[in-house]
């Protein structure tokens, strides 16, 4: 039996969202509702917010007088999660949890480890990231429930049609710790979308019948989403059939951890200058207080465009500073020179972003964009893309509209030098790039969420999409041993770009020998750049276009024996939630093995 309500939820390295469609209202009503969520502000004060900011503080003991992290649903906690602890945490640093989302997709760590916060002191708590982001949805749940459910334990989180999102550069097994989080607070109907398409779907609500209007046929749109964390770029084609305009996601951009954090630093530099010529010098917990403080100022420049200026305060260490702070004033005229040039400069279109460092020692910490400028890395992902570009617009290969997301694009001058670099890469083309409007650059990925979960039950305009990459395994060429060179590694091609979700394939071609009864490893590759590689192809020479992704360990189960190799063909699933399925099944049917893009325990 369907659920009653449909369910957005946007999981955010910087705040998350919830949204809801109640499928029982009217048909004009079922459009997607904000939850409010409620959250401690302040110490001992609980308040509805339209955001849960996606930080986490940890407490010592005895640090906050007992009962003033209370929740309408929890009398006793010795955490707090959403608004406070954001606030809180500019002040302690080492006891605040951010940027979760990052580190879940962070290969270089263990994310099922209590790593967060990762400059922790002694004594201090510490969650892993699986657990922090589990601790974000359980309190979007518990706020539910509260609200929502009450007593009618059908009509409570656990029970409704989750759709969960995802950036679309996200690896299968970032996507699968998603789901595990998820599962971990109690969620189990999901289905994961990524966070572009979710944007594009909230756009199309936003506009109604009327989109049709806004795009035309070989019109191919650009998503641009730079949040807290990230920056997310999709292309979403559109086409026709049968005489109706239809909507294709067509490429999506590598994952980047560039976003509002690197902007917070950036900012936080200036500030700092600014006291240094006043003979003030900042130690780092105080550059990581000034940080916050200058994202607050940020916020509130971004959100009254009558603002000339907004306060920024540090905590003081000294007695010689009057009443232990430090204060200044953020101006709006540094606010845009510095991250309009620092990170949306001026490019030209064959721009490619400047390479990993290459130190000989780094402090571990999450994998930065070594390249702050979007514009450039904008480039790199339409020049990648000018192919798919040129074949459906018919002209430069460029985009012919945007569509933005992102707290970051409350700056209009953001959008408009994306615009100016876009249609600079354009001259030729007969029109401007179009902007279309976006429905609300900090909740539209919850709302097209759950749009999107209406879609599934055959109601709204469907993207078509699937896989946002092709993925293949890797197969060891026989070849005779020879000392200090192993065995050439071919990509077999097991799921083609665009795959949907919820389908499978068999892999035609070649049986191969499947190593089981003995340790193995299983090595996973992917590509956004190979689009036209079908299932069962086999590549020779694929360094540059195809990546690895990370391996799997595994002992299969053998019938008899052990380091047996037994021939099989293969069989490719996409699940509802977006994970790959390998299945290999035995010569006789009779046996079958199944690898999937999973967490290694």
């Amino acid at each position: 039996m369907a659920s009653r309500y449909v369910v957005g939820i946007d999981l955010g390295t910087t705040n998350s969202a919830l949204a809801y469609v109640d499928t029982t209202a009217d048909e004009k009503e079922q459009r997607p509702v904000i939850l409010p969520i409620p959250q401690v502000v302040q110490p001992g004060v609980v308040e509805d917010r339209s955001l849960l900011p996606s930080f986490l503080y940890l407490p010592r003991p005895g640090e906050v007088p007992a009962g003033s992290l209370r929740l309408p649903w929890a009398a006793e906690r010795d955490f707090a999660v959403g608004e406070y602890a954001r606030k809180v945490g500019t002040q302690v640093e080492t006891r605040l949890v951010s940027s979760a989302k990052s580190w879940l997709c962070h290969a270089g760590v263990d994310r099922k480890a209590a790593i967060l916060p990762w400059k922790a002191g002694e004594g201090d708590r510490r969650v892993s990231p699986l657990e922090a982001s589990t601790l974000y949805l359980k309190h979007l749940a518990e706020a539910w429930n509260r609200r929502m459910a009450g007593e009618k334990e059908e009509l409570k989180l656990e029970h409704q049609e989750i759709v969960l999102t995802v950036p679309a550069s996200f690896d299968a097994i970032a996507r699968e710790l998603t789901v595990e989080a998820a599962r971990a607070a109690g969620l189990e109907h999901l289905t994961l979308i990524e966070e572009p398409q979710a944007a594009f779907y909230a756009w199309i609500d936003h506009q109604g019948d009327a989109w049709r209007k806004q795009v035309k046929l070989g019109d191919v749109v650009l998503v641009c989403d730079v949040g807290g964390g990230t920056t997310d770029l999709s292309l979403i084609a559109i086409s026709e059939d049968a005489g109706r305009l239809e909507l294709a996601r067509v490429a999506v951009g590598d994952h980047i951890l560039l976003g509002g954090d690197n902007m917070d630093w950036k900012l936080a530099y200036v500030m700092a200058e600014q006291f240094a010529a006043r003979s003030i010098k900042l130690d780092l917990g105080q550059m990581q207080m000034l940080r916050h403080s200058c994202r607050e100022a940020k916020e509130s420049l971004f959100a009254d465009p009558k603002l000339s200026s907004a306060p920024v305060t540090v905590v003081g260490r000294g007695s010689k500073v009057i009443a232990g702070t430090i204060k200044g004033e953020l101006q709006r005229s540094d606010l845009e020179k510095e991250l309009l040039e620092g990170f949306f400069p001026e490019c030209p279109a064959d721009a490619v972003p400047k390479p990993q460092r290459t130190t000989g020692f780094q402090e571990i910490g999450l994998p930065y964009a070594s390249d702050p400028a979007v514009t450039i890395h904008l480039a790199h992902f339409l020049s990648r893309n000018a192919t798919e570009l040129a074949q459906h617009t018919g002209g430069p290969p460029r985009p012919t509209a945007v569509l933005f997301n992102g707290g970051v694009f409350k700056a209009t001058s953001m959008q408009q030098r994306i615009v100016n670099v876009l249609n600079r890469w354009g001259q030729g083309s007969d029109s401007p790039v179009r902007v279309l409007p976006s429905a609300d650059l900090d909740l539209a990925v919850a709302r097209g969420a759950a749009y999107y979960g209406m879609v599934r039950r055959g109601k709204g305009v469907r993207i078509r999409g699937g896989t946002a990459r092709t993925y293949y395994v890797g197969v060891e060429t026989s070849l005779p041993a020879i000392p200090g060179a192993p065995p050439p590694l071919k990509a077999l091609c097991v799921v083609p770009f665009g795959m949907e979700e919820g389908t499978s394939v068999d892999v035609p071609g070649q049986e191969f020998g499947l190593v089981v009864g003995a340790p193995a490893e299983f090595r996973f590759l992917g590509s956004n750049i190979r689009r036209e590689d079908p299932v069962g192809a086999l590549i020779d020479d694929w360094q540059g276009e195809i990546d690895e992704l990370t391996p799997m360990q595994a002992t299969l189960a053998a019938s008899s024996g052990q380091g047996q190799i037994v021939p099989v063909h293969l069989h490719s699933k996409v699940t509802e939630v977006g994970t790959l399925e390998l299945w290999c099944i035995s010569r006789d049917g009779k046996q079958r093995w199944k690898l999937e893009f999973n967490v290694r325990g």
